[in-house]
């Protein structure tokens, strides 16, 4: 990515926070790197450096400010780049793709050659792959130590290091400090783990449209699993086979959201927060999306009304591929009922002792490729597709993992019986995230764009969204939330 050292000044003397984690300031007479709304005196500018991503800067040599604190920084915007290729290796890395395998295999994921992928990040973010998942796990172990009175071995385990000799030395190399040292200077008050439950802030580049984001969950959470409650997102979770429940809200003090979650094991607390980051699409960058899409008057309009949007996605993408499918040709009201009935039949039920309306978790795409799940209610012709899904899901053959680009995933979707445009669409805007996805038949986007009463076809829909991209999604958002229709 080629930075405008000129604008990333001016940027950075403004203290803005919608810059916040677009970029990092390394300082090359004290050999510190910063986010561009640190408090510090400014330096020259002639001492100054610019770089894509805070990998980048400690791969140059810098060492993170102890007053910023780069490492609370939301993390640079993974379209940001000019390389498609480069933002989805970014979503692989952030989802656990170099945490257990090689670029090598990352590469092969995306289609290309190992050098390739390494000469691309090179030249968009400044740094190589292996560094870039590296600085995620410092940086997480950072927050770790701030924000929770887990014991070293379990922050290192959590973090995605290998064994606390890794971790210690990382930590040293980083931060000129061992994890013991930064945890006693940490600025943030820690919480003791109450009945199991650890609690982290997650940070976004605000605006935030936390009350669209709850609108829009609201009524598609499904019976059993999710639930909005209070004004706080709930609901069941298992990561390698540990079961748990999970809360998030949005902070009253800071441009964070606030995680709270009972998990027995640990070691699931890394994948927790990347699956919540992607749920609540904490990577976006909302200066960039609303300045693209101002130039249509009806988006302007939205966006005015509602700035800070964002398009919720999926804590698991196999559970929103399947609520897509149930939502064929009914209402929202209707899918969510069917949703609930398919998960009292086929998923796995959990006892819990709070009053909560939580009581399974989803079933697994195993399960459902050989259940009869016409047998809730559903047209046998839908309760086909969806086993079709769940097949293609459980042996492989459709990846959720959002290594393929758009057009290719539509297509392979599309391959599925039942499954038409409007479907592979949705699934690829929420499940997999993909900012550029736009289901042009759905009705409530073609009334929200009507005139008269008369709702906008469907090809023209599709012409007008073609000024909309890359940020089609998050134009169906604002079109949604100001249609109750959606």
């Amino acid at each position: 990515m080629q930075l405008d050292p000129e604008r990333c000044w001016r940027a950075a003397m403004a203290h803005d926070r919608r810059f916040d984690g677009r970029f990092f300031i390394g300082v090359v007479t004290t050999g510190v790197y910063c986010r561009p709304i640190c408090s510090v005196s400014p330096p020259r500018r002639r001492n100054v450096r610019f770089y894509a991503s805070a990998a980048g800067a400690e791969e140059a040599g810098f060492r993170p400010c102890r007053r910023c604190r780069p490492e609370t920084a939301p993390g640079t915007p993974a379209w940001l780049g000019s390389s498609t290729t480069v933002s989805r290796a970014l979503r692989l890395i952030s989802e656990g793709a170099l945490d257990e395998h090689g670029v090598d295999e990352l590469a092969g994921r995306l289609g290309i050659g190992s050098r390739q992928l390494r000469r691309l990040f090179a030249e968009h973010l400044g740094a190589l792959p292996l560094s870039v998942a590296r600085t995620r796990r410092i940086h997480f172990a950072r927050r770790m130590l701030d924000q929770t009175e887990l014991p070293m071995s379990q922050v290192a385990l959590s973090s995605g290091f290998r064994s606390v000799r890794s971790f210690n030395q990382a930590l040293r190399e980083t931060f000129g400090r061992t994890p013991t040292q930064l945890r006693r200077q940490g600025t943030r008050r820690r919480r003791s783990s109450v009945g199991g439950e650890i609690t982290l802030r997650l940070p976004y580049r605000p605006p935030y449209d936390w009350d669209g984001v709850l609108a829009f969950l609201t009524p598609r959470a499904i019976p059993g699993v999710e639930c909005v409650v209070d004004g706080s997102y709930q609901r069941l979770v298992e990561i390698d086979g540990s079961i748990g429940v999970m809360r998030v809200a949005a902070a009253l003090d800071s441009c964070e959201l606030v995680l709270a979650l009972q998990l027995d094991d640990p070691g699931g607390l890394l994948p927790a927060v990347r699956r919540t980051r992607r749920l609540f699409d904490l990577g976006a960058d909302p200066l960039q999306i609303e300045t693209d899409l101002r130039g249509d008057r009806e988006l302007a309009r939205c966006i005015d009304a509602r700035p800070g949007v964002r398009v919720p996605g999926a804590w698991d993408p196999f559970e929103v591929a399947v609520r897509a499918i149930l939502g064929q040709q009914v209402t929202v009201k209707g899918a969510t009922t069917l949703a609930g009935r398919l998960v009292r039949s086929f998923g796995k039920p959990v006892e819990r002792a709070d009053a909560l309306p939580l009581t399974h978790l989803f079933p697994s795409p195993e399960t459902l490729a050989e259940a009869d799940v016409a047998s809730i209610g559903m047209p046998r012709q839908r309760a086909q597709a969806l086993r079709a899904l769940a097949a293609a899901v459980a042996d492989g053959r459709l990846p959720l993992d959002g290594a393929l680009e758009l057009d290719p995933i539509v297509a392979k979707l599309r391959e599925l019986p039942g499954v038409g445009e409007w479907t592979a669409h949705y699934i690829a805007l929420r499940a997999l995230g993909e900012p550029d996805a736009f289901p042009a038949g759905d009705l409530g986007l073609r009334k929200a764009l009507g005139r008269r009463g008369e709702p906008m076809s469907a090809a023209r829909l599709r012409a007008r969204a073609e000024r909309w991209r890359p940020w089609r999604a998050y134009a169906a958002m604002w079109l949604w939330l100001g249609d109750s229709a959606a």
